[in-house]
């Protein structure tokens, strides 16, 4: 799912749509998802101090479809007082670079230039999922809570079913069972989805929040801020059972305006952090009428 960075699942959400209403109209020229990665770089660089990567993502679509994304990078910066008197003390460098597996990996406190630009051979429509639906069946999603979790949790057994088959080709010892014993998650994952990432009602997303923290494994652990400072509701979804590796993931929800203000992921390989995966996602969500344009530097 879009809002994940180590398990991105692909889910389905395929046509079981309410009848059709009219749709309420579009309060903007484009549904605008800004998503801010905040996490540490796996290696260390200079005398051996970590450093702290930041990058902006935005995602504009329009109510016939249409899609754009901007990117930037954000720059680096020592990750903890420790490792700032280490940079100091190496001559306060702006710029990083190394080779790993042949590529060249270069790291600057400055901001990169960034880019714009519209996404190429995309289908027409909103994506949910692995599907694209029009903005009329976004406004026609289920508004009842029990509806939309069954409508979810069908859509999630179908990619199953799909994805599992497919594996087998690569993995012959691949099982269905494997990925059945993490349904809860996806359902939950599914759910988080439909609070930021598409123009939804409010009623569907108020929906969705109901059928998230009420799915199987998922913890209220209150309220919270994100890194902006903004209150939400904070809510753990359930671990996903793997062989080696253990990914956690925490949301935090808007509970009055019912979106997603943050992704919190703490990936583990053998009990040790994966840096570079781990860390935090903001979002900021909602109409706008200002055109596509390269993220701010800020």
């Amino acid at each position: 799912m879009r809002f994940t960075l180590a398990v991105t699942v692909g889910l389905i959400f395929a046509g079981v749509i309410a009848a059709p209403v009219a749709a309420d109209a579009p309060e903007g020229a484009y549904w605008r998802v800004e998503t801010t990665f905040t996490t540490t770089h796996p290696r260390p660089v200079g005398s051996g101090y970590q450093l702290i990567q930041r990058e902006i993502s935005t995602e504009w679509l329009s109510p016939d479809g249409k899609s754009w994304t901007g990117h930037r990078e954000l720059g680096a910066r020592p990750a903890t007082p420790k490792d700032e008197a280490a940079w100091r003390a190496d001559g306060s460098p702006a710029t990083w670079e190394y080779r790993t597996e042949g590529m060249k990996i270069r790291l600057s406190t400055e901001p990169g230039k960034g880019f714009i630009k519209a996404v190429p051979n995309r289908p027409g429509g909103f994506r949910l999922g692995e599907k694209y639906v029009t903005y009329q069946q976004l406004q026609s999603l289920p508004t009842n809570t029990e509806t939309l979790r069954k409508h979810l949790t069908a859509d999630v057994n179908a990619w199953i079913d799909k994805a599992s088959e497919e594996a087998r080709t690569t993995s012959p010892n691949s099982r269905k069972a494997d990925w059945l014993v993490n349904v809860d998650k996806y359902v939950a994952q599914s759910a988080a989805e439909l609070l930021y990432a598409n123009p939804v009602p409010e009623k569907v997303r108020t929906a969705a929040y109901q059928v998230l923290k009420t799915t199987k494994g998922v913890t209220d652990l209150g309220r919270a801020k994100d890194p902006l400072g903004r209150s939400g509701q904070k809510l753990a979804l359930p671990t996903p059972s793997n062989k080696g590796s253990v990914l956690k993931q925490q949301l935090l929800v808007d509970t009055k305006a019912m979106t997603l203000l943050a992704t919190y992921i703490d990936l583990k390989d053998g009990g040790k952090p994966v840096l570079g995966k781990s860390g935090v996602r903001t979002y900021k969500a909602g109409w706008t009428d200002d055109k596509p344009a390269i993220p701010a530097a800020n």
